[in-house]
């Protein structure tokens, strides 16, 4: 459905599946800096709608997703994962219950799916899943930083990254939540309170379509937008996640799992790799080079940097986001790339568990330094005495 803000003058169509809002309205940078400030709001109209009501639908969401979620309060927003039996990420929600019903905003294109299956899950449970994509459109402010970014930026992070409550993993609340200070948040409160059907998400405001326009004065484009999300290490499902993406590789176990509820679907592996093992590949964080005048798009092969010893076999290489691409010597692939106001060209990219932290990478033939969002440790968090694994043998 395209967005009538595309009508505004200077609006720039974004790439697909965004083509239906804006990249940018003519200055990307300023549109940042006004989405920091919170004097302007992203059009994020593509993304889908769904609502959930009934009394049951808090526990059955719970027994179907990977968040903690039957104890929600009204107005907590949080995130959740749907997994495949293999424990891979099908569906990345992002949430809040009003106390009647359950919002829920998703990629665009991957509403339908997401109901189709929800419908069959409803055996004979009271819950009612509808499609609102066409009703209501999605609105946000500036993202704030992922758990693990506030972890390595400690009390200095910047105005983007600003959460009033940073939840441990196996924590359902506040996922999302931001500070009252934060200019964005308070302008988006402010907005629902005069906006008839509006219902804040955190950081993004849910409203009824016809109410768009009206909404958002100050447009920011998309570009802006990931460009705050890269650097608030914020990954986007279908862009830094591919079809074999876990949870602990990009991050959400920290925000979109709760390690300690009951079962769901792909939780073994969720388990597994928290107690026992390690997951085979991380997201980074990339300081592009900036005297390259392009950006790596999504799927470029990440590869070792130039003068850089070969990690083990200098052949090897694994899957990018598409089947049959990869590139000998490829480590990983790129995922979403913009430019930042302060920081220059970003990226996030996903590549092998093993790579040194340290060691100079190569995205496409841009050159790229590296900075940690998934550790290489990342899992692995139960130790067995070595003599009772003798007698487990």
């Amino acid at each position: 459905m395209r967005s009538p803000l595309l009508n505004t003058p200077g609006a720039v169509p974004a790439l697909a599946p965004d083509d239906s809002v804006a990249a940018h309205y003519g200055d990307p940078y300023a549109e940042q800096r006004a989405l920091l400030q919170g004097t302007a709001l992203v059009d994020r109209s593509n993304r889908d709608v769904l609502r959930v009501s009934g009394v049951d639908r808090l526990s059955w969401l719970n027994d179907l997703s990977s968040q903690k979620v039957d104890t929600l309060a009204p107005g907590t927003d949080t995130q959740t994962l749907i997994l495949d039996p293999q424990g891979r990420v099908e569906h990345h929600l992002t949430l809040v219950d009003d106390g009647d019903a359950t919002w829920i905003h998703v990629e665009p294109g991957t509403g339908t799916e997401l109901a189709t299956y929800l419908e069959k899950m409803r055996f004979m449970l009271r819950v009612e899943i509808t499609d609102l994509t066409a009703e209501y459109a999605v609105v946000s402010t500036a993202p704030t930083a992922a758990p693990s970014a506030l972890s390595a930026a400690g009390p200095s992070a910047g105005p983007a990254a600003v959460p009033s409550a940073v939840p441990t993993a196996g924590s359902s609340a506040g996922t999302n939540a931001v500070s009252d200070a934060s200019p964005g948040v308070i302008a988006l409160r402010a907005l629902a309170e005069n906006t008839p059907g509006a219902v804040v998400v955190g950081t993004d405001l849910l409203v009824p379509r016809p109410a768009l326009t009206t909404v958002i004065t100050h447009p920011a484009g998309l570009w802006a937008y990931d460009a705050l999300r890269i650097e608030a290490h914020r990954p986007r499902l279908g862009f830094d996640t591919d079809h074999k993406t876990i949870p602990h590789e990009v991050g959400w176990i920290d925000s979109a799992v709760h390690l300690t509820k009951g079962c769901y679907r792909g939780q073994e592996t969720v388990a597994r790799v928290h107690n026992l093992g390690h997951p085979p590949r991380r997201l980074v964080f990339l300081h592009l080079d900036g005297s390259v005048d392009t950006l790596p798009p999504h799927g470029t092969p990440v590869t070792l940097g130039v003068s850089t010893p070969a990690e083990g076999d200098p052949t090897a290489s694994i899957e990018g986001a598409t089947e049959g691409t990869a590139t000998p010597g490829q480590i990983g692939f790129i995922g979403s790339s913009a430019r930042h106001h302060e920081l220059g060209p970003i990226a996030l990219a996903v590549v092998k568990r093993t790579v040194p932290v340290d060691i100079p990478l190569l995205a496409g033939n841009v050159a790229a330094t590296q900075e940690v969002i998934v550790p290489p440790d990342a899992g692995r968090n139960v130790t067995i005495d070595p003599a009772l694994r003798r007698r487990l043998r």
